[in-house]
């Protein structure tokens, strides 16, 4: 196989990389002479990866993460990596230690989190595609305020071997794109069965996306269009989902009523998970020196204080808490309870139903600063979390617009049905396109 040297430049007005790359690539791949971009909490053989954290400045992984291996085998280069809250905590990409990440759309407001730079590289027209992560719509969010396409795959379709854990049993790597063309490839790419990982399944994805969907049931839960969601955005979502009806599809009301629970199932089990992923992080490998003089426990505490955020600390309090003796059965048992019953809420829903549309976000893009509290900030994520609770496939796609700025159409799946909401969401591009 050939290999060529890919120079790659971007304007980058927006604070969507972290690290560029002028790495090779080869002439012969599904993705030959591509180049991708690549969020910074994916590890990068070579390449720093920082999480955009200060606590992993400097660390620079020996090994590529399955993803960015398939990548490579792929043909791709490696574009750089993308800047992002920091450790995937956060919906808008300002939680960076490196600076927040503007949108194309309107750099007065955020890209979405925690795969703003992912987002932003792909809607700034600096790449085609990308690599995110979605932990609790951390794909979705940004692929819907930057007026992109992002797919959350199902939990297993794609390794997680090489990704710097936040909340292992909610988190997914998955394609970016300009277009749900653009995703599948990537996605074809990227999915299948790794031994380093063994959450994965032995389920490839080989599709190509079509636009026949004439026939499929789809179920438009009320709680989608309930309290904390803009009439505007809702509106705009709903005129889509017509449009999906006219290609003959017919839709079908129906209830999560454990939705209710979701938001505060998930915000207690990624903070536990957390707790105990980042306790690793100690100053002492990469990142700012701990004093060794002192004793271990004050040198620790000092370097994790400084170098971990507002945000990250937050959450890790959040977590161990929850975890503490006392405390385990009144929160975290609750917490998986509660998404059991999510899950059963879904199965039940897609006996009758192919696949399930809302919103992806309850407003468009926020304005920078704009979200000031922790509390309004977790409430954004109120209709992209349930997906990752269940482990089921969800995907945005741009469906128009409400005060000039883009709004996502959702759609999620059964579990390993990637394939079916990839074609809801390419008829309906092809439809309005």
């Amino acid at each position: 196989m050939a290999e060529r040297s890919i120079l790659f430049e971007p304007d980058d007005k927006y604070n969507a990389f972290l690290r560029v790359c002028n790495k090779p690539s080869y002439t012969e791949g599904k993705l030959a002479g591509v180049a991708v971009a690549v969020k910074d909490n994916i590890s990068t053989r070579g390449i720093e990866t920082t999480c955009a954290s200060r606590i992993l400045k400097g660390y620079v992984p020996p090994y590529d993460a399955r993803a960015v291996e398939l990548l490579r085998n792929a043909g791709a280069a490696i574009a750089g990596k993308t800047n992002m809250d920091e450790f995937g905590m956060g919906t808008t990409t300002e939680n960076s230690a490196f600076g927040p990440t503007l949108n194309p759309c309107d750099t007065g407001r955020v890209p979405g989190g925690s795969s703003g730079g992912s987002a932003a590289a792909i809607a700034g027209g600096m790449v085609q595609m990308a690599l995110g992560t979605d932990t609790g719509g951390s794909i979705r969010c940004p692929a819907a305020f930057c007026g992109i396409v992002g797919l959350k795959p199902s939990y297993g379709r794609v390794s997680r071997y090489g990704l710097i854990a936040y909340a292992n049993s909610l988190e997914q790597i998955g394609p970016m794109g300009k277009s749900v063309s653009d995703v599948s490839t990537l996605m074809e790419v990227i999915a299948g069965h790794d031994r380093h990982d063994s959450t994965t399944h032995d389920r490839p994805y080989t599709h190509t996306p079509h636009a026949d969907i004439k026939g499929l049931k789809i179920g438009i839960p009320q709680e989608y269009f309930g309290e904390g969601v803009d009439p505007a955005v809702a509106d705009v979502v709903k005129k889509a989902i017509g449009r999906l009806e006219e290609l003959g599809t017919t839709t079908v009301p129906c209830n999560i009523p454990s939705m209710k629970y979701a938001l505060a199932a998930y915000y207690v089990t990624c903070t536990c998970e957390a707790s105990s992923n980042l306790a690793r992080f100690d100053g002492v490998r990469y990142g700012p020196a701990a004093d060794t003089k002192r004793s271990w426990h004050e040198a620790y505490q000092e370097v994790r204080s400084a170098a971990f955020g507002t945000e990250v600390r937050r959450r890790i309090m959040l977590g161990t808490f929850a975890l503490s003796s006392g405390y385990y059965g009144k929160y975290y048992a609750k917490a998986q309870v509660t998404r059991e019953n999510i899950k059963a809420d879904f199965n039940r829903i897609f006996k009758d139903v192919d696949v399930i549309a809302g919103p992806t976000m309850p407003t468009i893009a926020f304005k920078m600063k704009e979200k000031s509290d922790p509390l309004s900030m977790y409430l954004a994520d109120i209709l992209t979390v349930p997906a990752n609770l269940a482990g089921i496939p969800a995907i945005s796609v741009p469906c128009g617009k409400s005060e000039g700025m883009p709004v996502g159409l959702q759609i999620m799946g059964r579990m390993f049905e990637d394939e079916r909401i990839v074609d809801v969401a390419y008829a309906y591009e092809q439809a309005v396109n």
